[in-house]
């Protein structure tokens, strides 16, 4: 592996930045033999046309079950966020002012993948790693736990046992890097590759690029998934965003500009009507599911905002619906010790078996070498008019339909 000292990099940094070029660091890189245990570029060795106090920084953390973990953190001068690249280029969390997405989870280290047995408690693994803002789920699978058809290389039907959310939240990145755009308005680029492949088996790669304008309170992630196999190849992805307080609290409300609402399950079913309201913590909570089928707007976008009781804090995702026709609404509303936590998750579908996903056609697949895009803005509002401002926007693309809400399960 190539070592640079920290003198190295700073000196590379100025050279770099005399005439505002882009600015690129590999961190790891598999294919190269690169890699870099800690570095740092904020806006003294790389100043920028900018008046915010940026940086960059990755290192590792180590004790308990987070030994070896590899984080990036990154202040754009005014929003501050986490990467995760051991556990699939993941969001640990985000913060603006007093404003943080994330949530308070019963894990409370950032699990090496190492120490993740998928396949416990009946497919439970996942979860006990699970404490991240955004973490995709997929790309084989995405949904519960259950039973599914494969192809052996004999060319034999078998059913094998899938796990919950799929593989990529718990693969380590094999190549990541930093980019800096200069310009009139520069941007921080955390870019990754996250693969999935296996002998007689999937070929998929995930490239992510996780990126901010300098001094904005916006996220935006443009992902890309490949499949490298000369077959055809069944694909799911299903972003798993969490929020918990102090976006989510007692009068909380979730908007958006929804087609149609669909529980996910008997239980879900009796409160369906109240799907956009969030109560308090309560002990014993079962959690409850909405499949959304979000509504476009004239540019094939669509928007969904969290908004706090107060109403003058928020979150929002913009999204296009052709590459996330679905959205699921999960409410675990839990005493905070449980995990007090709801997800907004843009997906390729529903979190159903991928048995059952198949069924309804919500299953897609990729031609050989074929990639399919995926875009996602997450932006905080850290005050009334810009809650107001997101709900309008959604407004506007609701018009005057009101959402179908179906009160039998799907």
């Amino acid at each position: 592996m190539k070592k640079f000292t920290p003198e190295h990099l700073a000196s590379a940094a100025r050279n770099a930045a005399a005439p505002l070029s882009l600015f690129r660091q590999v961190l790891t890189s598999v294919q190269e033999g690169i890699y870099l245990d800690s570095w740092s570029l904020d806006q003294d060795t790389f100043p920028l046309n900018t008046q915010a106090a940026w940086s960059v920084k990755k290192y590792r953390l180590h004790g308990g079950k987070q030994e070896g973990v590899e984080v990036i953190e990154v202040d754009n001068g005014r929003l501050r966020f986490t990467v995760v690249p051991t556990r699939g280029m993941s969001v640990l969390k985000v913060t603006s002012g007093d404003v943080r997405l994330g949530w308070d989870s019963p894990v409370k280290e950032v699990v090496h993948p190492q120490f993740i047995n998928l396949e416990s408690r009946g497919g439970l693994g996942w979860l006990e790693g699970f404490n991240e803002w955004m973490v995709r789920c997929g790309l084989e699978w995405s949904g519960h736990p259950g039973s599914d058809r494969f192809c052996t290389p004999r060319g034999d039907e078998v059913r094998r046992d899938l796990t919950l959310h799929g593989r990529i939240g718990n693969v380590p990145a094999s190549h990541v890097e930093v980019v800096i755009e200069p310009g009139s308005t520069p941007r921080i680029h955390i870019r990754g590759r996250v693969e999935e492949r296996m002998f007689h088996g999937p070929k998929l790669s995930l490239w992510t690029d996780i990126s901010t304008e300098l001094g904005s309170d916006s996220v935006r992630f443009d992902d890309a998934i490949t499949n490298g196999d000369v077959h055809e190849q069944e694909f799911q992805i299903l972003y798993h965003v969490n929020f918990g307080p102090p976006l989510l609290e007692a009068g909380s409300l979730f908007f958006g500009a929804i087609q149609r609402v669909e529980s996910f399950n008997p239980h879900s079913a009796r409160s369906a009507m109240d799907y956009r309201n969030y109560a308090g913590p309560q002990a014993g909570f079962v959690e409850q599911v909405y499949c959304l089928h979000p509504l476009a707007g004239a540019d094939g976008r669509t928007e969904c905002m969290l908004q706090n009781a107060q109403g003058d804090r928020g979150v929002s995702l913009a999204f296009p619906v052709a590459q996330f026709p679905y959205v699921t609404l999960w409410k675990n509303l839990a005493a905070p010790a449980e995990g007090y936590v709801t997800g907004i998750e843009p997906g390729t579908g529903f979190p159903y078996t991928r048995q059952d996903e198949r069924k309804s056609g919500r299953v897609p697949k990729l031609a050989p070498n074929e990639t399919r895009s995926f875009s996602l803005d997450v932006s905080i509002h850290p005050d009334r008019q810009g809650v107001q401002a997101a709900s309008r926007r959604i407004q506007t693309i609701q018009g005057p339909l009101q959402p179908v809400i179906d009160p039998a399960p799907l």
